[in-house]
């Protein structure tokens, strides 16, 4: 099959494009999907570039657990297509059936999430023309969306989802959401006000109409985030020099819920702000499979506005990570078979 292996750490001339890669088989409890659409993720970037570090050395170059990699890997966790083959244990009923993949490999109970497979890091992914899950994780999906637009969904939205039910967001809530113009960024504001909240987004002044659109009270520049005003919750994924800030932002009792540091992942602060304010802070990362259950049932019911900001032939992986990483868009960037 066609695939895009990631060679080792490094920059784009890691991924590789093949027409040799041998196609994978569902074993048993599995099934095969043949990819329609694959979109980007900053862990794909960051797991290229080994940027996550070790708990002993932020600069060591290792996946998102922080532990070794195996190569070559085929990455990708956003993964929409169509079951060609089952597994033992799966009925045949499945085959045909149109899904979008929860990427999160694990069992049990949300304690697991925190050392979880991620389709694309520890499992191959969905750059590549099939991909291989267990059944579960393949959710039959009805809706007029096309693949692309499905495609956008899966990581981001659901680590926007567990962002929000970490931090218990309520109607009548005021929160924050930095990074506005990202993937994650802008399904938090779709999501947080579907649940009732309002929100205010902080992004650069050239994206602020489209966070608008989205259902935001209102959009800041991200040099003023002084003028946000106090609110209940910041959902942050930008971190940073602005952390300070941030935290100044939240009322008494305010909770903070961080799941990345686009802007810097090592961040200083007086934790007087903390203790003082009986602030709450909350680490968050991917979404649950329960997390994912509530992102399906929104896209189903057609509460979700797909972001796609462009789509690339998988040939072009390289180009698309690059044109990714500058961060010149609004939305997801989607990579497809052919």
């Amino acid at each position: 099959m066609r695939a895009v292996l990631l060679t080792g750490f490094g920059g784009p001339e890691k991924l590789e494009y093949r027409e040799d890669v041998p196609d994978p088989h569902a074993g048993a409890g599995e099934v095969r999907v043949r990819v329609a659409a694959t979109a980007i993720n900053n862990t794909d970037v960051w797991t290229r570039e080994g940027a996550y570090g070790s708990p002993d050395d932020p600069a060591a170059s290792a996946g998102w657990r922080r532990e070794p990699l195996r190569f070559p890997r085929v990455q990708g966790a956003d993964v929409v297509g169509r079951v060609d083959e089952v597994g033992a244990g799966v009925p045949e009923s499945r085959l045909g059936e149109r899904v979008i993949v929860d990427p999160m490999l694990y069992t049990g109970g949300e304690l697991e999430l925190v050392t979880t497979d991620y389709l694309g890091s520890e499992r191959d992914g969905g750059f590549a023309e099939y991909v291989t899950v267990p059944a579960q994780n393949a959710h039959a999906i009805d809706s007029a969306l096309g693949d692309a637009e499905l495609a956008t969904f899966p990581t981001a939205y659901a680590t926007a989802m567990r962002m929000l039910n970490r931090a218990e967001v309520r109607a009548g809530e005021r929160i924050a959401v930095t990074g506005a113009s990202g993937g994650v960024g802008s399904a938090l504001i779709q999501l947080a006000t579907a649940r009732g909240a309002e929100v205010i987004a902080i992004t650069s002044a050239a994206k602020r109409s489209q966070a608008l659109e989205l259902g935001a009270h209102d959009a800041v520049d991200r040099g003023s985030i002084d003028r946000v005003g106090e609110v209940d919750v910041v959902a942050d994924v930008v971190a940073g020099p602005h952390f300070p800030a941030l935290l100044r932002r939240l009322a008494p009792l305010g909770r903070y819920v961080v799941a990345g540091g686009i802007a810097g992942p090592v961040v200083e602060t007086d934790l007087r702000t903390v203790y003082l304010r009986q602030l709450r802070l909350i680490g968050s990362s991917f979404g649950t499979h329960e997390d994912f259950a509530q992102l399906v049932g929104h896209i189903t019911a057609g509460e979700l506005r797909p972001l796609l900001a462009g789509t690339y032939p998988l040939r072009e992986l390289r180009r698309a990570q690059e044109d990714f990483a500058a961060k010149a868009f609004f939305g997801k960037l989607v990579v497809t078979p052919c």
